[in-house]
C-alpha cells in the first residue's frame, strides 16, 4: 500500500498505529522516508547519507517480528536519522569536516544500537556544521556539504550545529532525529525549523561513539515533530553504559507512571523578550497566556554570574585539547568557512591551564546557585532565541546587528551546568518563519518539561504546522 504524503509530518504514535493496524507495513514506511531523503534531504543539504541498504533489512525485520505479534514499542518500525558526529557502522562519520567526509568509524554509537533495539530504522545521517560549529562560523556555508536550507524557506539557514536533523524533521524527511548540543545546538534548529526539540541533563544520555567536542558540555538528544514524541525517544536512549562513564546510571520512564500535573510553577527572565524581533515577544506573550491557563508565572533574575565567559572558557580549553591532533595534522586548512580556517582553533591552544581551573571553580558555584533558583519552579520560560532563520547568503552577525537583537535566554547558564531544556513552535515571525518557546528545568526532570510542553501543545496546534514541500 502507498503511504499517504500527508504522514511525512506525522507524529510517532500515527505512524506506530498505522503500523500495528497494518495500513502499511513498515518497508513501505522507509520506502517513503527514503524517498524523501534521497530527493528532499540533498535538495536542502540535510543529508550526508542515506542508509539506504541497512533501513530496509531493518524495516523487513520489523514486519516479521509484527506479523508474529512482537511489538517492542512505539518507536518498533519508524525512521531515524542522526547527526554525521554520531557513529553508524559501514558508513562514513564526517564530522562536518572535508577532511573526514569518506572516514569510517567501525561501530555503532550507543544512541544508534538502542533506537535500533527499540525496533527503529536508521534511515540517514544527517549534516551539520563543521565540528558542530565548535571553533566559531560566521554564515550558513560551514560545512563541506553546503549551507543546509530551512524547510520553510531555502533563503534562510536551519540553524546551527544540528542543522541537518533540523531540517530533515521540519521538512518530513524523516519523524526522529538525534542531534547534539553543546551550547544551543539542538534547541536552535528546533526553533528554526518549527519543531521540537529535547536537550537532556547532562549525563543522560551516552555519548559513546559520538564525536567529542567539550567532553564536560555535550549532550545527545532528539529532534522531533512534538514534545511527546521526545519523551519517547529519550525514554530508549537514556541510561548507564559502560562505555561512557558520565552516563548517569540513574532510571528513564516515558511516559512516567506518576506524571507530574497542573497547576505549574513557572517563572520568566525578566527583560528576556524586551529586545527580540516584535513578532516573537507577541508569540512569547501569547504563550504566556496559554501557559497561565495552568500555571502559575513569577518574574526573576538570573544570579548574577558570569556564565557565558565559563562556558566559553571550558569549551575553548576542552576542544582544543580534543582536537588538538586535528590540529596538528593540518586538517583545519581544508575547512569551508574562513572563521574556521583561520588561526582561532590554533589561539585556543595558548589559553593557561588556570583559567580553566578557574572557570570549573566558578562552574560548582553556579550549579549551587541555579539549582537553588531553580528548585521553586516546574521550568523558566524564554523565547527560545530573539530572531527567526538567518539569511543563508549574509553573515550572521550583520543580520542579528542591523535588527537590534539582543536576547537574554538561560542558554549559557543551562548549559555550563548541565540542565535540560526543551524549545517547542508557538508561531511564526518576520516572512511567515517559526518561533520557538523554551522550557529549562531542574536536572533529571525532563518529565517535568514534557508534561508542561505537552499540555501546552495540547492547546495549540502549531507543532501540527508544516511547511508545503
Amino acid at each position: 500500500m502507498a503511504v499517504d504524503k500527508t504522514l511525512a509530518f506525522a507524529t510517532i504514535g500515527e505512524l506506530g498505529a498505522g503500523l500495528r493496524a497494518g495500513t502499511f507495513t513498515a518497508v513501505e514506511l522507509a520506502e517513503f522516508f527514503l524517498e524523501r531523503l534521497a530527493r528532499l534531504g540533498r535538495e536542502y543539504n540535510c543529508v550526508v547519507t542515506v542508509t539506504r541498504t541497512r533501513a530496509l533489512e531493518q524495516a523487513r525485520r520489523a514486519d516479521r517480528e509484527f506479523g508474529d505479534g512482537k511489538v517492542r514499542g512505539p518507536l518498533h518500525g519508524i525512521p531515524f536519522g542522526v547527526k554525521d558526529l554520531i557513529a553508524a557502522k559501514g558508513y562514513p562519520t564526517s564530522w562536518g569536516a572535508a577532511p573526514f567526509k569518506d572516514r569510517v568509524i567501525d561501530t555503532d554509537a550507543t544512541v544508534v544500537t538502542r533506537l535500533e533495539r527499540a525496533g527503529a530504522v536508521l534511515a540517514a545521517k544527517l549534516s551539520m556544521v563543521t565540528f558542530a560549529g565548535g571553533f566559531g562560523y560566521s554564515s550558513a556555508n560551514c560545512t563541506f556539504s553546503g549551507p543546509q536550507y530551512n524547510p520553510w524557506d531555502k533563503r534562510r539557514f536551519a540553524g546551527g550545529s544540528s542543522s541537518g536533523p533540523g531540517a530533515a524533521v521540519g521538512g518530513g524527511m524523516v519523524p526522529i532525529a538525534i542531534g547534539s548540543e553543546t551550547s544551543g545546538s539542538i534547541i536552535s534548529p528546533a526553533h528554526y525549523c518549527g519543531i521540537s526539540g529535547l536537550r537532556p541533563t547532562y549525563g543522560r544520555v551516552s555519548r559513546y561513539g559520538a564525536m567529542a567536542l567539550s567532553w564536560t558540555l555535550d549532550k545527545l538528544g532528539p529532534l522531533c515533530r512534538s514534545a511527546d514524541d521526545c519523551g519517547l525517544v529519550l525514554a530508549a536512549l537514556a541510561g548507564p553504559d559502560e562505555n561512557d562513564r558520565s552516563a548517569a546510571t540513574r532510571d528513564y520512564t516515558y511516559p512516567p507512571t506518576d506524571p507530574p500535573k497542573p497547576p505549574f510553577k513557572l517563572a520568566m527572565i525578566k527583560g528576556c523578550a524586551d529586545k527580540v524581533q516584535p513578532e516573537v515577544q507577541a508569540n512569547f506573550n501569547e504563550s504566556l497566556a496559554v501557559l497561565g491557563g495552568f500555571s502559575t508565572i513569577d518574574e526573576i533574575e538570573l544570579p548574577d554570574l558570569p556564565f557565558g565567559t565559563v562556558i566559553d572558557t571550558i569549551l575553548s580549553c576542552e576542544k582544543a585539547a580534543a582536537f588538538e591532533p586535528v590540529l596538528k595534522a593540518g586538517h583545519f586548512r581544508q575547512l569551508t568557512d574562513p572563521r574556521t580556517r583561520q588561526g582561532a582553533p590554533y589561539a585556543d591552544l595558548l589559553i593557561p591551564a588556570r583559567d580553566y581551573l578557574n572557570a570549573m571553580r566558578l562552574r560548582g558555584e553556579m550549579q549551587r546557585a541555579i539549582d537553588e533558583l531553580m528548585a521553586q519552579y516546574d521550568a523558566v520560560l524564554t523565547p527560545t532565541l530573539g530572531i527567526v532563520a538567518y539569511p543563508s547568503d549574509r553573515n550572521f552577525s550583520d543580520y542579528a546587528g542591523a535588527k537590534g537583537i539582543q536576547h537574554i535566554n538561560m542558554g549559557s547558564a543551562a548549559n555550563v551546568v548541565g540542565l535540560p531544556g526543551i524549545s517547542i513552535p508557538n508561531g511564526f515571525g518576520e516572512d511567515h518563519l517559526p518561533t520557538g518557546l523554551n522550557l529549562i528545568g531542574r536536572a533529571f526532570e525532563e518529565n517535568r518539561l514534557l508534561a508542561i510542553a505537552n499540555r501546552y501543545q495540547n492547546t495549540t496546534d502549531w507543532h501540527r504546522q508544516h511547511p508545503q514541500l
